[in-house]
C-alpha cells in the first residue's frame, strides 16, 4: 500500500545538509535521506525502499525538487555510490542494509542494540528439568490434559534471560509473573536475587505495584520469599537515571544496573530508543521478562518493539508466550467479544455487535452533531463524572478518577480533546466550584519530564488546597500521595477528556469513547482496540459506521528491521 508524504521542514533542511557533504551528491541520496528522516518521524525506525512510494510526494514548494526515484534498483545503486550511506555498521549518517531499508544511523543503532540484548539471553539455560518440574507443580499445578499457557509463559521465563508474557486485559500477566518471580526465588537458594520493576509511565507503574501486591497476596509464600518480593516499582527513566536537561541516563553501558531480575510492564509503550538504552544499561547475565498486550497501540516515538519481538517469535530463538483466557471478562462480555472483533479486522460484525444492543456493557450511539452533540455530551458528562465532583479528599479524587473517562482518537477539532475538555469543566466548574485562580479539583496530566520533580509524561493529578495554597496532589508508584505546589507543576493539560494514546497504561470503570465525524488517518484497529480495553465495566462508543468500520479495518504498520534481524540471529542484514 503506497503512502503519500509530506515532508516537513526538518526533513528537507536534514536531506540539503546530507547531500551538501557527500562527495557524490545526487536527486537518489536527497530523497533517501529526506524519506528516512520522514519515516523516523512518523514512527517508522527506517524508510524502505521496496515498501511502496506514492509518487505524487512533494516536498516543501520552497524548494523544488523531482518528483522520488521510480526504478528502486537505480535508487539502492545511486545510494551505494554515497558517503554518507554505508553498510550495517558502518559509522555513517546513513546505513542501508540488504533488504533495502534506509536508517537515520542512531536507529540502526538502537535496533542492533535491542536485537543484541535478546539474543544474547535467548539460549536456553542448563537446569535440572525434574528439579524445574517439581518447582512449577508448586505454583502453576497440573491441570489434567489442559495446556496451562501461564505454566508455559513461567517455563520460558526460567529457562531463558529473556522472555515475553503477552496478553490482553485480565488474562493474568502480572499474577503469573508475581509466581514466576516467587519460583525463581525459591530455586536461588542462598543467593537471593534482585529484582526491579519498572513500567513507561507513572500511572503504568502505579497499576504495576498494585497488581503485583494483590497477587502476592493471593499466594500461600513461606517468609524467606514473601520477603524477597519485590515491593517498589519505578518508571524506565527513573530506574535508568535520567539526567534531566544534560540528556542520557547515568545506567548506560558503562555502568550497569545491579538487578538481576528485571520485569518490564505495558511494553507495547515503550519506544525504540528506551528499549535500546534498556537493553544496553543491564548486565548480561541479567534475566529479562516482558509484560504487554501486542494488540494495543504502539509507542508514541519510533518503533514497534514489542510487536516485532512476537511477530519475530516463530522464525526466532526468543520465547513469547500470548495469554488467551481472559479471567476477567465471561462469555456474556460485550467488550470481549467487541476487541476479538477489532482485532480479527472485521468491521461488519463489529458494526452488527454494536448496534444490535445485545450486551448490556457496550452501548452504541449514533454522533451527534452541533448543540445537540453539546447537550448530549454535556449530560454524559455530569453523569460520569457525579463521583469526582463530589470528591472532599485527593486520594477520594484520584480514586474517582478511576471510575469514569472520556477518550478520543484525536486532539483538535470539534470531537477532539481539547473541545471536549473545554465543554467537560464548563459542565462541571459549577459542581465542583472550580476557582479561576486555583482550578480546584482540576484533573492534570503531566505533558513532559521533569526529572528534579520525578513527575514523568502521562502522570495525572488532581488540584486540591494544601495550607491554603493550590497544589497538585498524585499517586505514588509504590503507594501514597504526594503533593507539588502548582506553582512548580510542570507542563500539563485538562485531563478530563484524553486521548487514546494518552490512555494506555490506565483503565476505567467506565469509558465514553467519541470518534470523530469523518475519516482520519489517525484511526486505526490498534487505537480503537486499546480504546475498548481501557474499560473494565462498561462502554459507550459514539460515532458514525462509516468512521468506525475505518479504524478496524485499518492497520499500523511501522517499517522495521528488528523482527527480521531477530530471526537472523543477530547477524547484520
Amino acid at each position: 500500500m503506497t503512502e503519500t508524504i509530506k515532508l516537513s521542514t526538518l526533513d528537507v533542511h536534514f536531506a540539503d545538509f546530507i547531500v551538501r557533504i557527500d562527495r557524490h551528491p545526487s536527486s537518489e541520496l536527497w530523497w533517501g535521506a529526506a524519506l528516512a528522516s520522514h519515516a523516523a518521524g512518523r514512527g517508522h525506525t527506517c524508510f524502505n525502499l521496496f515498501a511502496g512510494l506514492d509518487h505524487t510526494a512533494l516536498p516543501l514548494s520552497a524548494t523544488p525538487r523531482k518528483s522520488p526515484p521510480s526504478d528502486i534498483g537505480l535508487w539502492l545503486a545511486s545510494l551505494k555510490t554515497c558517503d554518507t550511506v554505508g553498510a550495517p555498521g558502518a559509522y555513517t549518517p546513513l546505513v542501508l542494509d540488504q533488504g533495502g531499508r534506509l536508517y537515520l544511523h542512531r536507529c540502526w543503532g538502537y535496533e542492533q542494540q535491542i536485537a543484541t540484548g535478546i539474543l544474547s539471553r535467548s539460549r536456553p539455560l542448563e537446569c535440572d528439568e525434574n528439579r524445574l518440574d517439581e518447582a512449577l507443580d508448586r505454583y502453576f499445578p497440573p491441570q489434567g490434559d489442559t495446556i496451562d499457557l501461564q505454566r508455559e509463559a513461567a517455563r520460558m521465563a526460567l529457562m531463558h534471560r529473556f522472555s515475553v508474557i503477552s496478553g490482553g486485559p485480565g488474562t493474568g500477566k502480572t499474577a503469573t509473573v508475581a509466581r514466576i518471580l516467587a519460583l525463581l526465588l525459591d530455586m536461588s537458594g542462598d543467593s537471593i536475587p534482585e529484582i526491579a520493576l519498572a513500567a513507561p509511565t507513572g500511572k503504568a507503574a502505579l497499576r504495576l505495584h498494585q497488581s503485583i501486591l494483590q497477587a502476592t497476596g493471593r499466594l500461600d509464600l513461606p517468609d524467606t520469599i514473601r520477603n524477597g518480593m519485590p515491593v517498589g516499582v519505578s518508571t524506565i527513566h527513573r530506574l535508568l537515571g535520567a539526567q534531566g536537561r544534560s540528556g542520557g541516563f547515568r545506567y548506560n553501558r558503562d555502568k550497569r544496573l545491579s538487578c538481576d531480575i528485571l520485569v518490564v510492564d505495558e511494553a507495547s509503550m515503550v519506544d525504540l530508543q528506551l528499549m535500546a538504552s534498556l537493553m544496553a544499561a543491564l548486565r548480561d547475565d541479567a534475566r529479562v521478562i516482558l509484560l504487554g498486550d501486542r494488540n494495543q497501540l504502539a509507542s508514541v516515538e519510533a518503533g514497534a518493539v514489542l510487536a516485532d519481538i512476537c511477530d519475530s517469535a516463530g522464525q526466532a530463538n526468543v520465547p513469547v508466550t500470548q495469554l488467551t483466557r481472559s479471567y476477567r471478562f465471561g462469555a456474556d462480555s460485550g467488550i470481549a467479544a467487541l476487541s476479538q472483533l477489532i482485532n480479527g479486522g472485521d468491521s461488519g460484525a463489529a458494526a452488527e455487535l454494536l448496534q444490535s444492543g445485545s450486551y448490556p456493557d457496550v452501548v452504541w450511539r449514533q454522533l451527534p452533531v452541533g448543540r445537540a452533540f453539546d447537550a448530549a455530551f454535556s449530560a454524559a458528562v455530569r453523569n460520569g463524572y457525579a463521583g469526582y465532583a463530589r470528591a472532599e479528599s485527593p486520594g477520594e479524587a484520584l480514586a474517582e478518577l478511576g471510575s469514569f473517562r472520556v477518550l478520543s482518537p484525536l486532539r483538535s477539532g470539534p470531537f477532539g480533546v481539547e473541545n471536549l475538555n473545554r465543554l467537560c469543566l464548563n459542565v462541571l466548574a459549577p459542581e465542583r466550584k472550580i476557582d479561576a485562580r486555583s482550578f480546584r479539583l482540576m484533573p492534570v496530566m503531566i505533558t513532559g519530564n521533569n526529572y528534579e520533580l520525578e513527575l514523568f509524561n502521562g502522570d495525572t493529578g488532581v488540584v486540591m488546597d494544601h495550607d491554603g495554597s493550590p497544589a497538585v496532589w498524585f499517586e505514588n508508584p509504590d503507594g501514597g500521595l504526594r503533593h507539588i505546589s502548582a506553582l512548580r507543576l510542570p507542563p500539563g493539560e485538562a485531563a478530563c477528556a484524553l486521548t487514546v494514546h494518552k490512555s494506555q497504561g490506565s483503565e476505567f470503570d467506565r469509558v465514553l469513547l467519541v470518534l470523530p465525524d469523518h475519516l482520519s488517518g489517525a484511526l486505526s484497529r490498534e487505537l480503537l482496540y486499546t480504546a475498548v480495553t481501557r474499560a473494565r465495566q462498561h462502554i459507550e462508543i459514539w460515532g458514525t459506521e462509516e468512521v468506525l468500520c475505518q479504524a478496524v479495518e485499518r492497520r499500523t504498520v511501522r517499517n522495521s528491521g528488528l523482527g527480521e534481524r531477530l530471526a537472523a540471529g543477530g547477524q547484520r542484514c
